[in-house]
């Protein structure tokens, strides 16, 4: 359980060339779960996510555009960035811009330390560079290409002709870090997470380091070097920083000390730059690293990963306009393994829409309250003597509580909700064993009609707690039918598994479907 100590949570910030998909919310719901989750524990919690502004990349989808990369940038991120968080209910205690003077003022301290310190050193540098990935490409990245770009080398992710560049560059001297770097995964084998990524890492590493091209004199869109303002830095030198220039690097110590270290969700194809780049960069700085990073993996449609480059992203409201914020937020949650890929299909949204959601959990939710409104006119009932039938169920609440935050702090999100769910399953089971509506028939059994209502309606209010950091919005409205006015998020996760919270007495409101039935054509 909680210890109250800080949790500062991050995602990666978004590249703004083009609108999110359902990748980006994919990362952005998965943070927020885990934050709502430590800040419902009682941990110091702050959730940080973002944009990256900067880079070649940006510049040329402005100039396509007509307009200046600020230009740019600014419509992105106030037309389509920010509202994202409004769609699928993200919390998020801070929004950075990669050009907020914040940032850029906190890259340039980072930057004159480490070229004080003698790690950055100029020098002359040709490679095959990416402009998808913003990276210099090694061999090994590199895969023939087919159709148009047959004949060439092409970038494996991106699958697009790589550029070869020839430039004076500064470099950060990354190949000093390459022993720290591999003692830091011996020492913390939880520093990068799955393990199918941190095997990748290390072997990456073993391979050797090279110095690190850490700027660009090409063009000016970026942050200008301090001591040589014809160089711009490297957009992901310059966007890492973003993790500590967000939380007060060399302006507020106290919040820097107080918020970091961070854990770190990232995609699984950014995961070099966040467990490479980003710790050597801190190690210079004679700062702690990360405490955790952690690279999921990829929401696949038809088998592909999506790509804005490729036109096969889905917009986040293409599904919460028709199944909702928290059935969206619940799906992907729950229907794919965190940290592994996962495929994306509308068949299978819409069928766990209605079994898991509007069947199991609404259904479950909609009859409770209805009879306890018909059968006492709306007051919880008084419980009488508890069997070993509803002994089962408090067991079947306090183990789901252990299990689901065992779950948390190993970051597997799927498996917590598979551990709360299992009270869920317990409860409609229950409700089909005791037959509630035959007791009421019967003045003898009303005794037991009462701790039966009772059970099930406490066994909500915990559901309501446990749930509400993975659908906010139809736990909230069944906190409040329950009759509570206190908010739902002050509710304390570790306190959810303690039977007996919900008072005989107390007032139940009315309980509209918290999950709506969705017409076929609509799904």
């Amino acid at each position: 359980m909680s210890s109250g100590k800080s949790f500062y949570i991050a995602t990666p910030i978004f590249y703004v060339n083009d609108v999110p998909h359902i990748g980006h919310a994919y990362t952005e719901v998965a943070a927020d779960v885990l934050a709502r989750w430590h800040r419902q524990s009682g941990d110091d919690t702050w959730l940080l996510t973002g944009t990256d502004e900067h880079g070649q990349k940006i510049l040329r989808t402005a100039v396509a555009n007509n307009v200046t990369p600020r230009e740019w940038a600014d419509r992105l991120v106030e037309t389509a960035w920010k509202p994202l968080l409004e769609t699928i209910n993200i919390s998020n205690d801070d929004f950075i811009r990669t050009t907020d003077e914040r940032h850029e003022n906190g890259v340039r301290l980072f930057l004159e330390k480490l070229y004080d310190d003698g790690y950055i050193y100029q020098g002359e540098f040709e490679g095959h560079y990416c402009v998808g990935c913003e990276e210099y490409k090694q061999p090994s990245d590199l895969v023939p290409g087919t159709g148009e770009f047959e004949g060439q080398q092409v970038c494996a992710i991106h699958t697009r002709p790589v550029e070869v560049l020839k430039e004076t560059n500064y470099f950060f001297r990354m190949s000093d870090f390459e022993q720290p770097l591999l003692k830091l995964y011996r020492d913390n084998p939880d520093f990068i997470q799955p393990e199918s990524v941190r095997n990748e890492i290390i072997q990456f590493v073993q391979q050797g380091l090279r110095d690190l091209s850490i700027s660009r004199s090409s063009f000016d869109w970026g942050v200008k070097l301090p001591w040589d303002d014809s160089h711009v830095l490297y957009v992901w030198f310059d966007a890492l920083l973003n993790y500590i220039t967000a939380i007060g690097y060399g302006t507020d110590q106290e919040n820097f000390e107080r918020r970091w270290p961070a854990v770190q969700l990232v995609g699984k194809d950014i995961a070099r730059f966040h467990a490479v780049i980003w710790p050597a960069m801190l190690m210079a700085a004679g700062l702690p690293v990360s405490q955790r990073v952690f690279g999921h993996g990829w929401l696949l449609v038809g088998g592909e990963k999506m790509s804005k480059s490729k036109l096969t992203g889905i917009a986040p409201s293409d599904i919460t306009d028709t199944f909702g914020a928290d059935a969206f937020r619940y799906y992907f949650m729950s229907a794919i393994n965190f940290g592994q890929d996962g495929s994306f299909s509308w068949e299978d949204l819409s069928a766990r829409y209605q079994a898991e959601l509007a069947n199991g959990f609404g259904n479950l939710a909609s009859r409770v309250i209805a009879m306890i409104n018909r059968y006492y006119d709306g007051s919880v009932p008084q419980p009488g003597e508890y069997t070993d039938a509803d002994l089962a169920i408090q067991k079947t609440l306090a183990s789901a509580v252990t299990k689901a935050d065992a779950a948390m702090q190993r970051l597997a999100i799927h498996e917590a909700i598979e551990a709360i769910w299992t009270l869920v399953d317990d409860l409609n089971g229950y409700i089909t064993i005791n037959e509630p509506w035959v007791l009421a028939k019967n003045e003898e059994t009303r005794e037991r009609l009462g701790t039966v209502l009772y059970m099930t309606a406490e066994g909500l209010r915990a559901l309501a707690v446990l749930l509400s950091p993975v659908i906010p919005e139809a736990t909230a409205k069944l906190w409040a039918a329950l009759g509570f006015t206190s908010p739902l998020t002050e509710q304390r996760i570790p306190e959810a598994g303690s039977w007996g919270v919900l008072q005989p007495g107390a007032t139940v409101d009315t309980l509209p479907p918290l999950f709506p039935r969705v017409e076929q054509e609509q799904a």
